[in-house]
């Protein structure tokens, strides 16, 4: 942060003139956060400091930080007079950008009216959409400002907008117990036919409807509302499936006596919990269960991520509800749900009780599914040593393979339960048994960094270089978790340290990925090859380079690392570092004689790499260098392709100042017209329009810009090309023109807008008004 941006946040007038009076070479900069000056001081509510540093040049538009423009900053903190000192400078009043897209949002989310009614006046779009809630109104009804939300819809606010969080603004207020609005927005209507109607049923957001919105929240009242004005009382969809499901799960009880009065359907199927029995069984809810199991719930329904209630319930232990649902005659060995059944469920929770109380009831100690495959890996995992105990006593297998783990000795390992470990293991447990996400039990404890298990194992006979699992060994498993101590005792005890396999091929490579510096010293003290081939990033340097551990690329190339190995998905360590922008180790790459043309992996080359992804310094540094600015390759053909596709307008100017040929041809998209109008970046399709590229250049998947645009709804984009001159009626590419391009992804807009735009006959002389209807 600048002198000038920190004493603009603070509002410190005379140091503020002092630093112009120098020049304020930092008006229009940004500083760490993205935020200039003029933004710091409009959010904090210094008008002053913004005056003086709006006569003095700062742009009153500017974008960036979280508000977005200093106008959003000031509407959102209710600094009226600086809002209107903005305005009056030319702030853009339907700016968009930042946490709430728009300055009037802001202020209606913030209970500003009176910013509200000034943004109006001076032309805010009332139904502007974007940001965190859609719209205004929205944004004022799930805060409860009724008298914003009364000014909004009095000014053509649209009640039953669609977006945001909440999807509307019935659903917002609904969530959040406001009544009045709640009132306030039914008034104006129930249905689609009435001209401001809010749709009581109006679907989307995370609870899909407002009456389960309200259901979820408590609000009785709402639902009682909701529900005389219509509401759908078995309507599905949203994160609990229905309004019976979120009343029962969050026990509501005069709410879910409400629904079922109204005819809620008690086994009604849908949401994360399946019914609504299943959703209250995993709470305490007797009550609620006792009456969903008069109306007629079923004991048995299948359904939901527990699969039925008797899961539901044992996994969240709750025993009355176990015992009302066995004596009601559920199936104790139903199948299903994340736990298979339902005493998986409770000896994962460690119930010693219901699992007791199952076992008595029939339940099959050995039965298998679920993701821990059986009761006592699961019992194992969550380190519940009596319900372990007690499935070894009743006749459990101790090394029954299945579920996440395999068996039950990796995931006590995993778990880090040590004296399960060392039960199991006297019980007979399989030391090298494989299967499982780890391969085998010494490789899951080795990647959770528990060395007293660890050494137990080893000292029980496990074979330290046994190969699987996602580590593909133990030694690369430590290495990649950043154990260094478990890394040294697997060296002392044998483990092969050059061993290839696993996701990252090798330990070196595991630890120079994950920035543990302390290992890949002790790696390569015990002898790690340092330039071994294999795994997603093909080598150690490549690994640290993408990850942006610049200790780890100096120590690797100190230590004879092969600075233009090839391979892997980036092709390259510059490659991996110029494409996640790390300035310090480009920089040091290049010093060690990286070869800055190198072709391969994904992006072709480095400078391509950093083009795509914006890097505007890594850019100038590989230009600096003697990169060719029209070397072709991969994908995106050049970088001035790459570029145009990612969206960077500066990079693309300094490319076409450095000679970058504006119609080259080859890649993916053809030409850097193509990639920018298929990726939707118009001021890109300006400037290089502007500077001379060919508007109906042939080539690239869809043959030219026009289709490209035209396939991906870009409206502005396509009028841009048209009033360029592009052949509305070329030929070519994948949809074969524009026309049918626009028709077959069904942007409306750009079919009437192509054929408005000229006529062709056909072979049998008729003629389309507009572009060829071409079959």
């Amino acid at each position: 942060m600048t002198a000038l941006h920190l004493a603009s946040f603070n509002g410190h007038e005379r140091e503020v003139e002092f630093l112009l009076s120098l020049g304020g070479k930092d008006i229009n900069s940004t500083d760490s956060t993205g935020t200039y000056p003029i933004i710091s001081a409009s959010q904090n509510g210094y008008e002053k400091v913004v005056q003086s540093l709006q006569e003095k040049g700062a742009d009153v538009n500017a974008q960036g930080g979280l508000y977005g423009n200093a106008l959003q900053a000031a509407s959102s903190r209710g600094h009226d007079k600086i809002v209107q000192l903005l305005l009056e400078k030319g702030a853009e009043v339907n700016a968009q950008g930042g946490w709430y897209e728009n300055a009037l949002q802001a202020a209606s989310s913030r209970g500003h009216d009176k910013i509200v009614q000034l943004l109006l006046e001076k032309g805010a779009e009332v139904n502007a959409q974007g940001g965190h809630y859609g719209n205004a109104l929205q944004s004022a009804s799930l805060e409860g400002h009724d008298k914003i939300v009364q000014l909004l819809l009095e000014k053509g606010a649209q009640v039953n907008a669609q977006g945001g969080r909440y999807e509307n603004a019935l659903q917002a207020a609904s969530s959040r117990g406001h009544d009045k609005i709640v009132q306030l927005l039914l008034e104006k209507g129930a249905e689609l036919l009435l001209e401001k109607g809010a749709q009581v049923n109006a679907q989307g957001g995370r609870y899909e409807n407002a009456l389960q919105a309200a259901s979820s929240r408590g609000h009785d009242k709402i639902v009682q509302l909701l529900l005389e004005k219509g509401a759908e009382v078995n309507a599905q969809g949203g994160e609990y499936g229905n309004a019976l499901q979120a009343a029962s799960l969050r026990g509501y009880n005069k709410i879910v006596q409400l629904l079922l009065e109204k005819g809620a359907r008690v086994n009604k199927q849908d949401g994360h919990f399946g019914i609504a029995f299943q959703a209250t069984s995993t709470g305490r809810y007797d009550e609620i269960a006792q009456l969903l199991l008069e109306k007629g719930a079923g004991r048995n329904v299948r359904g939901g991520s527990f699969g039925n209630a008797l899961q539901a319930a044992s996994y969240g232990g709750h025993d009355g509800i176990v015992q009302l649902l066995l004596e009601k005659g559920a199936r104790v060995n139903k199948q299903g749900g994340h736990f298979g059944n339902a005493f998986q469920a409770a000896s994962f929770g460690g119930y010693d009780k219901i699992v007791q109380l199952l076992f008595e009831k029939g339940a099959g100690i050995n039965v298998q599914g679920g993701y821990f495959g059986n009761a006592l890996q699961a019992a194992s995992y969550g380190g519940h040593d009596k319900i372990v105990q007690l499935l070894l006593e009743k006749g459990a297998r101790l090394n029954k393979q299945g579920g996440f783990y395999a068996t039950a000795l990796q995931a006590a390992s995993y778990g880090g339960h040590d004296e399960i470990v060392q039960f199991l293991l006297e019980k007979g447990a399989e030391i090298n048994a494989q299967g499982g996400e780890y391969g085998n039990a010494l490789q899951a404890a080795s990647s959770r960094g528990h060395d007293k298990i660890v050494q137990l194992l080893l000292e029980k006979g496990a074979e330290i270089n046994t190969q699987g699992g996602e580590y593909g060994n133990a030694l690369q498993a430590a290495s990649s978790r950043g154990h260094d101590k478990i890394v040294q005792l697997l060296l002392e005890k044998g483990a092969e340290i050059n061993t290839q396999g696993g996701q990252y091929g090798n330990a070196l490579q595991a630890a120079s990925y994950r920035g543990h510096d302390t290992i890949v010293q002790l790696l390569l003290e015990n002898g790690a090859e340092i330039n071994t081939r294999g795994g997603h990033h093909e080598s150690a340097l490549q690994a640290a380079s993408y990850r942006g551990h610049d200790k780890i690329v100096q120590l690797l190339l100190e230590k004879g690392a092969e600075i233009n190995a090839q391979g892997g998905f980036y092709g390259s360590a510059l490659q991996a570092a110029s494409l996640e922008g790390h300035n310090k180790i480009v920089e040091l790459l290049l010093e060690k004689g990286a070869q800055i043309s190198a072709q391969g992996g994904f992006y072709g080359n480095a400078f391509q790499a950093a083009s795509y992804r914006g890097h505007d310094k890594i850019v100038q540094l590989l230009l600096e260098k003697g990169v060719d600015v029209n070397a072709q390759s991969a994908s995106f053909g050049n970088a001035l392709q790459a570029a145009s596709a990612g969206g960077n307008v500066t990079i693309v100017q300094s490319l076409l100042r450095k000679g970058a040929q504006i119609n080259a041809r080859g890649g993916d998209y053809g030409s850097a017209l193509q990639a920018a109008s298929l990726e939707g970046h118009d001021k890109i399709v300006q400037l290089l329009l502007e500077k001379g590229a060919e508007v109906n250049a042939q080539g690239g998947e869809y043959g030219n810009a026009l289709q490209a645009a035209s396939s991906r709804g870009h409206d502005k984009i396509v009028q841009l090309l048209l009033e360029k001159g592009a052949e509305v009626n070329a030929q070519g590419g994948w949809y074969e023109n524009a026309l049918q391009a626009a028709s077959y992804r069904g942007h409306d807009k750009i079919v009437q807008l192509l054929l408005e735009k000229g006529t062709q006959g056909g072979e049998d002389g008729n003629t389309v008004q507009g572009a060829s209807l071409v079959e």
